[in-house]
């Protein structure tokens, strides 16, 4: 079972940054890849970053490539997400998780439960 307690979410203008934490516990067997979802709304939750712990491999939506970075930080099990440029389009409930595999772009709902661990979701707000 794994436990990740989000943080770092808030309200931004347009082209500022944010940065979130998720702290990671539990034992994490067959959970080498911690990864952000973002959702809004009636739309479908969708992964913009993930890492995988082990190896240091990142992978990003086009949306968000260029702007968003993730990372982990073993010593403190935890992953984050560091958000720049950020625009009103980024506005959503941000999810960490901790998965065997990553997942970028939509994923239908029917798959949620069964990628990985969630965390309980941050609101990130940006402004125009």
């Amino acid at each position: 079972q794994v436990q990740l307690v989000e943080s770092g979410g808030g309200s931004v203008q347009a082209g500022g940054s944010l940065r979130l934490s998720c702290v990671v516990s539990g034992y994490t067997y067959r959970r080498n890849c911690m990864s952000w979802f973002r959702q809004t709304p009636g739309k479908e939750r969708e992964g913009v970053a993930a890492i995988y712990s082990s190896r240091g491999s990142t992978y990003y939506s086009d949306s968000v490539t260029g702007r968003f970075m993730i990372s982990y930080e073993n010593t403190k099990k935890t992953v984050y997400l560091q958000m720049n440029s950020l625009k009103p389009e980024d506005t959503a409930m941000y999810y960490c998780a901790a998965s065997p595999r990553h997942y970028i772009g939509t994923m239908p709902e029917e798959l949620l439960s069964d990628f990985g661990d969630w965390g309980q979701g941050t609101q990130v707000t940006v402004s125009s």
